[in-house]
């Protein structure tokens, strides 16, 4: 199996190394502009692989990814680059929005070409809406975003910490747009089963409050601190493309276009060799139901910006 990784930035790098602890693809090419640094990543982790599953890893230019499975895009301008770091901005990650569409309309045409068949998923901030771009430039389907899983890990690993539990134990999803206004589903969130919101009981307000701020803000937390939100978002793209290599049918909060909503946006999704198959909507309150609502309007504003 083969899996090309355009764009060898933070992301990039990290995202191919969680495939190369995973054993996840026999065969990854990274494909960056700038080749020295493709080439540079490609041998530092070729120092590795005696340690982990059989896996070819090296650099190339857009013809090594020939027969690939999958491409995985990272290219383009991150939020630290891209002025995306203001908490107090409504547009947040869609601030990089207009930089991106361009780098993706030299870049996808080129990569259909050389890779037909692969599917795509788009990491690339604000992935939502360069998943539908995508999806036109490529005259294809099998396109989606990692849209809000790492939002959903986030929201189980913040409501672990306040309630002493393992965030394997729970399980609680963010749906919509991944950026600013995503919509935390707290009304279906349980710990082992049982509702989340009774276990806060009377600090329910306050913890809701600080685990929504802990999340909506935490990559430019950790960009603060290091430069770029790359570690989590690799982990996320690795996983993700086990399940689509694997066929595996499984439901993440990935981000599928939606004809309903007109848009990509992250709901309930089965996703496999083909990307997404089916996308489900979970309970919800009306009021998260209407901030669903609002998600989507604002996805359709940006998409309409580049389309």
């Amino acid at each position: 199996m083969k899996i090309g990784v355009v764009g060898v930035g933070a992301v990039g790098s990290a995202t191919t190394l969680a495939l190369l602890g995973r054993g996840t693809a026999r065969e990854i090419v990274l494909v960056d502009k700038n080749v020295k640094r493709a080439q540079a990543v490609a041998l530092d982790m070729r120092y590795g692989t005696p340690l982990v599953p059989p896996v070819d890893v090296r650099a190339g230019g857009r013809d090594d990814l020939d027969g690939a499975d999958l491409l995985i895009v990272t290219a383009g301008e991150n939020e630290a680059a891209g002025g995306a770091t203001d908490r107090s901005d409504p547009a947040g990650r869609l601030r990089l929005l207009e930089h991106n569409a361009g780098v993706y309309r030299e870049l996808i045409p080129g990569l259909v070409a050389a890779a037909p068949d692969a599917t795509i998923m788009v990491v690339t901030d604000p992935p939502d809406p360069l998943a539908d771009l995508t999806r036109v430039l490529a005259g294809h389907d099998r396109v989606f975003s990692t849209g809000t899983v790492l939002d959903s890990l986030r929201f189980r690993v913040h409501l672990g910490d306040h309630l002493g539990v393992s965030p394997s134990d729970i399980q609680a999803f963010v749906i919509g747009e991944h950026g600013t206004s995503e919509v935390l589903l707290w009304s279906s969130a349980t710990a082992a089963g049982v509702p989340v919101l009774d276990l806060l009981a009377e600090q329910g307000q306050q913890i809701r409050d600080r685990v929504e701020a802990e999340i909506r803000y935490a990559n430019i937390n950790i960009i603060e601190g290091i430069g770029a939100s790359q570690y989590g978002i690799g982990a996320v793209s690795a996983r993700l493309a086990e399940a689509v290599l694997r066929d595996e049918q499984a439901v993440f909060t990935v981000a599928g276009y939606h004809p309903e909503y007109r848009v990509t946006m992250s709901l309930l999704s089965v996703i496999g060799r083909a990307g997404v198959s089916q996308m489900h909507q979970p309970p919800m309150t009306e009021q998260e139901r209407a901030a669903l609502e609002a998600s989507a309007h604002t996805l359709q504003r940006a998409v309409e910006t580049i389309l």
